[in-house]
């Protein structure tokens, strides 16, 4: 007698290595389901920003491809998960679901879903896959969260290493005729039409699992020996495997893994510093789980009382479109709009310019990223510009605003990344602001509130 089937349900894990829900789906032995449901409605989603649904399109296609090759098939549903899921079941007669844990507020949905399902009767697992180390296993002596990077990524290497990767399944049993039905991924509209603004994406990215495990590869064998040279902008020194990260196109374990076993001279003296870059993203995710409010909210709630500056659209303008009149800001922001991706170091300082020289509050250029951005995801991105404006975890100082002219000098000396993007301009437009001038104001305007005792906000 031929067993129920299994259903497998992704969400930022659009990989077969290393998928442990998947894999435990082919161990079962059963007709495999595998579905992508775009949930727009349930409470604790966040929209996709433009950036990022071209991303997902492309890796869904990819992804949907792989699936078929191996005698399987990706559905793809739209609506609410606690509607869809339990649909499907009811659809294939299922009887285990499987996913991959989110640590988001979108877990509410999952731990709702995995209740109703289990009083059907229906066998619900779920899986660690997207994080080395879950939130809850990383904790202070007194059991609390940690706010500051250093101590939570020590008491991380403490702990076991992280588990080796798994294989990806070699053939997969899809669902007998008559098959569930799937929407066409073309009727989704994730693509920009008018105007398409995905050129720039098209020529740089190449989403998928293929691309991000050839990423990898050519990082660990080609980069990492210049990794030491990461701030750098114009030159190739970093990983570019956030979007295949932030799609879990790949999974940590298997950077972690390829990282630390690198055989090529040269790199091993870089591979702490890249895993510890990898250990900020775990740090915002254990951030972000408990306070799932980083979007919206200042972590350190005395920035409640910031004065920050009534923005006004033509500045908000010129700094979205790289018209700031400051070379190395201006770079930045034309090749985030470009490419859907810009340099760490350079997104620093143009978030700084931002919140600091302009003193215009973070959420309106955290919003601008989430937009335009293929790696933004809920937990870097918050965090990552609470952070520059001095009201998030393990924040940068008040004190510290980063001058781009000097930054540009220091990373930029010969203008190599500047001239890439902004070299084309007839006329450059003057500084839209003094920098001397507002960085004083943005220390008194800091001042304001240096002295008001910071008050962890309360875990949700």
């Amino acid at each position: 007698m031929t067993k129920r089937p299994s259903i497998v349900w992704l969400r930022d894990d659009l990989r077969l290595a290393d998928n442990p829900a998947l894999a435990a789906a082919v161990a079962r032995g059963a007709p495999v389901v595998v579905v992508y449901v775009l949930d727009e409605e349930s409470p604790g989603i966040r929209l996709l920003g433009g950036a990022n649904r071209w991303w997902l399109h492309h890796s869904l296609n990819a992804l949907a491809h792989s699936i078929g090759d191996l005698g399987g098939r990706l559905l793809l549903r739209r609506g609410s998960a606690a509607v869809e899921i339990p649909r499907l079941v009811t659809e294939t007669d299922a009887a285990v679901v499987y996913w991959n844990r989110r640590y988001g507020a979108s877990r509410e949905i999952d731990a709702d879903l995995k209740v109703a399902l289990r009083a059907e009767g229906v066998e619900v697992s779920s899986f660690q896959a997207n994080l080395l180390f879950e939130p809850w296993t990383v904790t202070t002596g007194a059991g609390s969260p940690f706010r500051v990077f250093t101590p939570f990524w020590r008491a991380c290497l403490e702990r076991p290493r992280p588990r080796d990767p798994l294989p990806p399944p070699t053939a997969l049993t899809a669902l007998a005729a008559p098959a569930s039905a799937s929407d066409a991924l073309e009727d989704w509209h994730l693509l920009p039409t008018r105007p398409d603004w995905s050129e720039g994406l098209r020529h740089k990215w190449r989403p998928g699992e293929a691309a991000a495990s050839a990423r990898l590869e050519h990082f660990a064998a080609d980069v990492l020996a210049e990794y030491h040279r990461r701030d750098e902008p114009a030159r190739e020194a970093t990983s570019h495997l956030s979007p295949h990260l932030r799609f879990g196109e790949i999974s940590p374990f298997q950077v972690w893994h390829r990282v630390r076993h690198t055989g090529n001279q040269g790199a091993g003296t870089n591979a702490a510093k890249f895993l510890s870059e990898l250990g900020w993203r775990e740090f915002n995710w254990n951030i972000l789980f408990h306070f799932p409010q980083l979007a919206e909210r200042n972590f350190r709630p005395e920035f409640d009382e910031f004065p920050w500056k009534e923005a006004h659209p033509a500045e908000v303008e010129a700094w979205q479109q790289g018209r700031t009149g400051i070379p190395l800001v201006d770079a930045g922001m034309r090749e985030l709009w470009r490419t859907g991706y810009m340099h760490n170091r350079v997104r620093l300082v143009t978030a700084s310019f931002l919140v600091k020289n302009l003193l215009f509050n973070w959420r309106i250029g955290e919003r601008w990223f989430w937009d335009c951005l293929v790696d933004a995801d809920e937990a870097s991105n918050a965090a990552n510009w609470q952070w520059v404006a001095g009201s998030g975890a393990d924040a940068a100082p008040y004190f510290r605003v980063f001058n781009p002219l000097l930054q540009a000098q220091k990373f930029d000396p010969d203008r190599a990344y500047v001239d890439r993007w902004v070299s084309d301009d007839a006329l450059y437009p003057p500084p839209i602001v003094d920098l001397a001038q507002s960085r004083r104001d943005a220390l008194a305007a800091y001042d304001t509130i240096k002295r008001t005792p910071s008050v962890p906000p309360a875990a949700v």
